[in-house]
């Protein structure tokens, strides 16, 4: 498996992305492809005893977090995000990693490897730990201008990803709305309502913020504007409470007797709530496998999203997601081949 890295992509780049690209050959046997100015990247790796599995590409530009995405990719065109997805369109890599710029990211795959077919809008998908089941919220930040129909697709990719990557079957899906109501909500939540009642998803309505670490509806579907502040505020929430938690238990002599008589639990408690161990989020709809990573990642989260870029390839998500988006059409009513039930 191989799998380039955007090691320019990030606020600590390449330091920290190196750092979790060694990680992740050790820890998920893959061939990582460090793309970038390769002076950095060498003199980075010289001191390390171990970089077996590690190649180093050269790329002479990066964009900036900062870059007006679909600018900085047309006219850098030999930036560190645009090579990486150019090595899948050579069959040298499976699969692309980045915490750099999202719209980069997106403007870069969109350009290199394009859009599976039926696909308008590829949309980041990302995943909340809940109380019955995980809990795919998508979009959280590739679109923040959207259609009904984007939304429909968005419902639709990420029921194919729930299948393939999480195990969920026939998924609840739900609109978040600001109410559960039918009538509720915003101009375009109201218009695909009806679209989403036509193409045969397990659609149970409008579901509200509330929801989203409930578990009870496994899909919920937003423009990426709202769906980028949920989860923005979510891991502010998720590193409050550990803090708040912590901090309260240590205070005291009882809390922590307390503390220590429940570490296991408490573990379990931290280790639900953190989203490093996601590591990124996969944006769907480009004819190959993307994961993006937030832009302050650690190395263990650079890591762990190299491991799930390998796993989503070994899925055959990309396959998977165009076999859904061709039994469908995202304007009305599922195709008759879909009806049929054929593939």
């Amino acid at each position: 498996m191989r799998v380039a890295v955007d090691a320019m992509g990030g606020d600590q780049a390449p330091e920290v992305v190196i750092q979790g690209a060694v990680r992740a050959v050790d820890t998920y046997q893959v061939q990582v492809i460090l793309v970038g100015d390769s002076s950095v990247i060498e003199e980075q790796l010289s001191p390390m005893d171990d970089i077996e599995g590690i190649r180093v590409y050269h790329a002479d530009e990066a964009v900036a977090m900062d870059d007006p995405p679909l600018k900085a990719v047309r006219h850098k065109k030999r930036s560190s995000i645009k090579v990486a997805f150019e090595l899948i369109k050579k069959k040298e890599a499976d699969a692309v990693v980045s915490a750099g710029n999202s719209g980069a990211i997106l403007a870069a795959g969109i350009l290199t490897v394009g859009r599976i077919k039926g696909v308008a809008r590829p949309a980041i998908a990302g995943v909340f730990p809940a109380e019955k089941s995980p809990v795919i919220l998508i979009d959280v930040g590739a679109n923040v201008d959207c259609k009904p129909s984007h939304l429909l697709e968005f419902a639709l990719m990420a029921e194919a990803y729930a299948s393939a990557c999480l195990g969920l079957q026939y998924p609840k899906v739900g609109l978040l709305s600001i109410g559960e109501e039918g009538g509720k909500g915003n101009e375009l939540v109201r218009a695909a309502r009806p679209l989403f009642e036509k193409n045969g998803l397990n659609f149970v309505g409008n579901v509200e913020g509330r929801h989203i670490f409930k578990g009870d509806v496994e899909i919920i579907v937003c423009d990426g504007f709202v769906g980028n502040v949920a989860l923005k505020l979510s891991e502010g929430m998720a590193d409050a409470v550990r803090n708040m938690l912590n901090r309260e238990l240590d205070a005291s002599a009882q809390g922590r007797e307390f503390k220590q008589m429940a570490s296991e639990a408490l573990d379990r408690f931290h280790r639900a709530l953190d989203y490093e161990a996601f590591g990124g989020a996969p944006l769907l709809g480009l004819n190959c496998v993307s994961v993006v990573c937030h832009g302050d990642a650690s190395p263990r989260a650079i890591s762990n999203a190299i491991g799930l870029a390998a796993k989503y390839v070994d899925a055959k998500l990309v396959e998977k997601i165009a076999l859904k988006m061709k039994g469908h059409d995202v304007n009305g009513s599922p195709s008759l081949m879909n009806e049929k039930g054929s593939s």
